[in-house]
């Protein structure tokens, strides 16, 4: 390769505000088998989701083994545990949503200073979702936040290492906290009939935990912590097992038996559901070189939090930008419904945007799928910020969501989804999310409640 070709690896999308910018090369899925080994874990659900329920794939997430794929492809593959999902109810493993305990008398002192929004109004058995962010203002995680004690906070973790971070940040001891990961291992149980395997398995006392609260239970003799939270958009709650290696399958064997009495099943995490909801996937649609201003998170850096956290400054100083017009960032992640075939599986490369009036590369799409409810190909991808600029007078912040944005582009596809071998298809910018939740985001109930309240004055 000379000097003057492009770098395969780094076709001509502007990546110049990255560090380490994203592979973009386009090679597609080279069906190769993934090694068990004992460099990674297995969570103490694997033999059941294996071996029992025959789980035929998986990837690597937290270092640990993750169901990806629970429905052969044959018999209709990941769109039929999206209509399990979207129809009766689904177990999920996620004991990959590692569990880091902050424990002390500096534990919210501490947790304060690492997550941007203000935690000190939690109670004890509150849960809240949060984004913890580096000095540069990048994500470096996403986690629902749980406080079961009041000297004692949960980090139930997305995809990326913060132990070893937050035992770093308080190197010197100047919070007297423990850190630490804990023998916890959650799973997920998400659809219209959730609320009835949890009646099911701990009583009607679960009918009064509020969203994002908490409750103490016992499963089958074993000590569990429930929350209603989920990462679907539908129903949903979360079954943290405490004393996870002895106890996890003591817990599973009553709930699996009850999702299947209200005709569900085990299936991968649903990001085909996730997406339509406009909940985004860490280390796919953010990472650590993401700014919340980038992907629709602005609303987690407050006007009114006095204390100190990290992040602060650059943080504030990025918003003031925003509200004055000046939008600090190549990229910005959007909506986009997509033509072509439907994409019925995980794509296995960030697929190229271009201009469709110049044909240049411009962009890249993070997360697509097929939605079987809108009869489109959906999905979120990074644009830049100047073609945005260009249709709307409103400044780059988590407002521009909501708008009708009239802006088309063209992404390249695959020849299996393309309308036209080797030929890109066309795309819209449109609203996120998609679809509704069930259970709102709290900038999507904000929303709701402003409503509201301007359908009561008028």
């Amino acid at each position: 390769m000379t000097g003057n070709e492009e770098h395969p690896n780094h076709p001509s999308v502007d990546q110049s505000d990255r560090t380490v910018p994203r592979n973009l090369r386009q090679t597609g899925d080279p069906n190769i088998e993934m090694l068990v080994s004992t460099r990674v874990r297995k969570s103490p659900f694997f033999h059941k989701s294996f071996n029992e329920e025959g789980a035929w794939r998986a990837t690597v997430y937290n270092r640990l083994y993750h169901p990806r794929g629970l429905i052969e492809p044959e018999d209709g593959g990941v769109m039929k545990e999206y209509d399990a999902l979207t129809n009766t109810v689904t177990l999920w493993d996620v004991a990959v949503e590692r569990q880091i305990r902050v424990k002390g008398p500096d534990a919210e002192a501490l947790t304060n200073y690492v997550v941007t929004r203000d935690v000190t109004g939690m109670d004890a058995m509150d849960g809240k979702y949060v984004i913890l962010c580096n000095e540069d203002g990048g994500v470096l995680n996403d986690p629902v936040l749980l406080r079961p004690e009041e000297d004692e906070f949960w980090f139930s973790i997305s995809d990326s290492t913060l132990m070893q971070w937050l035992q770093g940040v308080n190197v010197d001891n100047e919070f007297d906290v423990e850190i630490d990961e804990i023998d916890v291992a959650p799973m997920q149980i998400q659809g219209p009939r959730a609320l009835d395997v949890m009646v099911d398995v701990v009583g009607d006392k679960v009918k009064d935990v509020p969203y994002y609260g908490l409750m103490d239970a016992e499963i089958n003799g074993a000590d569990v912590l429930i929350s209603q939270t989920g990462f679907s958009g539908e129903k949903g709650f979360e079954i943290y097992v405490r004393n996870a290696h002895e106890d996890a399958e003591k817990v599973w064997d009553p709930v699996m038996e009850s999702v299947k009495d209200h005709d569900g099943r085990q299936i991968a995490p649903g990001h085909h559901r996730r997406i339509a909801a406009g909940i985004m996937s860490w280390g796919q649609d953010l990472d650590h070189e993401t700014s919340p201003f980038q992907v629709n998170l602005g609303y987690h850096v407050p006007d009114d939090k006095e204390a100190d956290y990290i992040g602060k400054e650059v943080l504030e100083e990025q918003k003031e930008q925003i509200e004055n017009g000046n939008y600090p960032f190549e990229h910005k992640l959007i909506g986009l419904k997509i033509a072509g075939e439907p994409i019925r599986d995980y794509a296995p490369d960030f697929w190229l945007i271009s201009d469709p009036d110049t044909g240049e590369e411009c962009g890249y799409l993070t997360s697509p799928w097929w939605n079987p409810d809108l009869e489109t190909n959906i999905g979120m991808g990074f644009v830049p910020a100047e073609k945005i600029q260009e249709v709307t007078d409103t400044p780059l912040n988590d407002e521009i969501y909501d708008e009708e944005l009239d802006l088309e582009f063209q992404v390249h596809l695959p020849d299996e989804y393309a309308d036209e071998p080797g030929e890109p298809v066309f795309a819209t910018a449109a609203k996120v999310p998609f679809k509704e939740s069930v259970n709102p985001s709290a900038r999507e109930q904000a929303k709701l409640n402003a409503r509201k309240e301007a359908e009561s004055d008028d």
